[in-house]
């Protein structure tokens, strides 16, 4: 965003934080190092240092033992493509759905995205489709149920003003924010960029020619920036989130910057909130310097301007005036300079009940929540999720509820009580989880954290606090459904120096990225220690490796991991975000547009199934509960327009444009009727 935050020394992408993380923790390449030898962990000798590094799914339980080849792999790849367009493998097929602006009534869209108000976006698909999941129609379990109709729950993630405004036509603007007129903003745009974030749920039906549509449903609607959220867990009620919103701390308005998701145990879905910080804007001084308190200063608060610029509205009253975050009042309970705080949590939906409010669930902790991914629920034993914090050099969590899982009653009350863990990654190969827990090590009140409240607000000084490795940009996590293992996406870190390199983070400048995985010791998620090896390390033929397979190749390159799942198969499933600054640009041109591929945990096989148009960011993947239809997100095609050629009418992608690109989802199917990736 460079129209937004310029002449940074450092690279950031559509609203990435403000790296914040000062502390001494030492980086995972510097683990690496100690594990390999520095002359290892070298960019020219990096296969040969990963030898007997990256493992081929040894010491896999019994029961994964008996299927040692994994789940079959059986499409062609599709070849690495620059061109504005959607490819997928031969023998499938694709259809497009939902894209923003989409009506929830399952009525034909009256007017363009452009033309739209900012009540006729609330009750509209939302902005930059991320992270998702299809609930089958009987409301039973997650996965399990109706392959042909169910609820579609997504994520939006952020927005592209001059994609969303009239005005913007022949502006010379990039992705940033719109120009303000007469010193500010338009109440009615902001409140249309406001209400074309947060989460989507829409029902989705197949018809009898085999196409997939929007069904009315009464319980179709939208969670937006603005819509009335409980905090629920040890921050309900303190000191931290009082605001004159809610004075008592129990209440906040919206969620903001929702990528990758969570699907409880018990059937409801979990946003989380991410890049959240820049959305705000702290103008406290003290001798003429900024003047910000650690709640703000350790996640990235800006002092200039907000990412939008919403507490800028002319005329604007208390819902705008809540991003500013300054002190203005006698005491919290007269301002906003808490509202930042009840932002960076989960927050959980029910896509079932449209009376239902949107809960905070802060005993996960407060950061760049990519999003939540659960180890499997078993009755009698405790609810495990794990967490990625997405920003450079910040760290990777788990949660271990401390009542049991009983599915007859389980509900999100289990996420309020439990402990709060970060990880540790040692250079032998072994790990630990660190507990976050006031009173316990540092996290005194001697020391700044006097309660859990406060412990979980500042969830990054904990962590700072207790040693935790610094990571390349942890995001999307997933856990391998045949054995355990939980596996994380680090997508890159231009900012890691070759001192810096450690293990997990083997590479200095890491323009590629990697994946990482742990075992929990015996086999229990809620263990508090565990063994890790890399799965993957991402770049070009000559430089990378993936576990069993050796060097990846031209049917498998891949750069920048984000996304990742795995379906019940077996098949992890990874998504590329190469940065809109980077695509198609210097070391990561041979990449081509960002793709999806599918690989075999246990023998390193992947290939590439799906490249798309222009500027996108493949994101969010699921499939119905028999595995026939797949469901993929393309977050903000076009976004690689360059303000001079928006100004002259020109967008560099004919994806779904009408002049306006716009994010959606792509259903694919397979011709013979067959289950996805076989």
């Amino acid at each position: 965003m460079p129209d937004t935050l310029p002449n940074l020394p450092y690279d950031l992408e559509a609203g990435d934080e403000i790296p914040s993380n000062t502390s001494a923790n030492p980086h995972f390449t510097e683990i690496a190092e100690a594990r390999l030898g520095r002359r290892g962990m070298l960019m020219g000798s990096l296969g040969a240092a990963l030898t007997g590094f990256i493992g081929a799914g040894a010491a896999r339980p019994a029961a994964a033992q008996g299927a040692a080849q994994g789940p079959v792999i059986g499409f062609k790849p599709v070849p690495i493509s620059p061109n504005d367009t959607v490819v997928v493998p031969e023998g499938y097929s694709v259809q497009v759905i939902i894209p923003q602006g989409t009506p929830l009534s399952g009525q034909p869209a009256g007017k363009s995205l452009g033309e739209m108000t900012a009540a006729e976006q609330a009750a509209a698909v939302g902005a930059h489709h991320d992270g998702m999941h299809f609930f089958p129609i009987e409301g039973r379990e997650p996965d399990q149920g109706s392959s042909s109709d169910g609820f579609l729950v997504l994520n939006h993630e952020y927005i592209e003003p001059r994609f969303l405004h009239a005005r913007a036509a022949g502006m010379s603007i990039g992705s940033g924010r719109m120009p303000l007129v007469d010193g500010g903003r338009d109440a009615d745009e902001a409140r249309k960029e406001i209400n074309a974030h947060g989460v989507s749920i829409v029902r989705i039906a197949r018809g009898a020619d085999g196409a997939w549509a929007v069904k009315a449903d009464p319980r179709n609607r939208r969670i937006t920036g603005a819509t009335p959220m409980e905090i629920a867990g040890p921050v309900r009620g303190h000191a931290l989130v009082r605001t004159q919103y809610s004075p008592d701390g129990t209440r906040v308005r919206g969620t903001l910057n929702n990528c990758a998701h969570g699907v409880t145990p018990w059937n409801t879905y979990l946003a989380a909130e991410e890049n959240w910080a820049g959305y705000f804007r702290n103008e406290d001084q003290q001798d003429q310097k900024p003047n910000l308190p650690r709640e703000h200063a350790r996640y990235g608060v800006p002092t200039g301007q907000g990412r939008y610029n919403w507490d800028q509205v002319r005329g604007g009253g208390d819902e705008f005036a809540r991003f500013n975050v300054s002190t203005t009042g006698a005491d919290a309970t007269q301002d906003y300079r808490n509202e930042v705080n009840a932002f960076g949590w989960v927050v959980e939906i029910d896509p079932w009940n449209p009376d239902s409010t949107p809960v905070k669930r802060t005993s996960l902790g407060r950061f760049a929540h990519e999003g939540v991914v659960f180890g499997p629920a078993r009755e009698g034993r405790p609810v495990v999720a794990y967490a990625g914090d997405d920003s450079v050099n910040e760290y990777i969590y788990k949660f271990v509820s401390a009542r049991p899982f009983a599915r007859a009653t389980a509900n999100g009350g289990l996420l309020d009580e439990g402990t709060l863990y970060v990880a540790k990654f040692n250079a032998d190969g072994s790990g630990e989880w660190l507990p976050l827990v006031q009173g316990q090590g540092p996290l005194t009140a001697a020391n700044g954290f006097a309660d859990q409240g406060e412990v979980l607000v500042n969830t990054r000084l904990a962590a700072d606090a207790l040693g935790a490795t610094r990571m390349d940009r942890p995001e999307w996590g997933a856990v391998d459904p045949r054995d355990g293992r939980v596996y994380f996406t680090l997508t890159n870190n231009t900012r890691r120096t070759a001192e810096q390199v450690d293990a997990a983070n083997p590479r200095a400048r890491n323009q590629f990225g990697q994946i990482i995985r742990w075992r929990e010791a015996n086999d229990d998620h809620a263990a508090t220690r565990f063994a890790w090896d890399l799965f993957l390390i991402a770049g070009p033929e000559s430089d990378s490796r993936v576990a069993g397979n050796g060097n990846l190749t031209a049917d498998n390159i891949l750069a920048c991991p984000d996304g990742l799942w795995f379906d019940a198969d077996g098949r992890l499933w990874i998504q590329t975000d190469i940065g809109e600054g980077q695509q198609l640009r210097g070391d990561l041109a041979t990449f081509g547009n960002n793709a999806m591929l599918c690989a075999n945990p246990i023998t390193g096989e992947t290939r590439r199934f799906l490249t798309g148009p222009n500027g996108q960011e493949v994101t969010g993947v699921v499939t119905t509960p028999d595995r026939r239809t797949m469901f993929v997100n393309l977050q903000h095609p076009g976004a690689t327009t360059s303000a001079a050629d928006w100004a002259a009418g020109k967008v560099n992608t004919s994806f779904l444009t009408g002049g306006v690109p716009l994010s959606a989802t792509l259903v694919i199917t397979k011709n013979d009727g067959g289950i996805i990736g076989t």
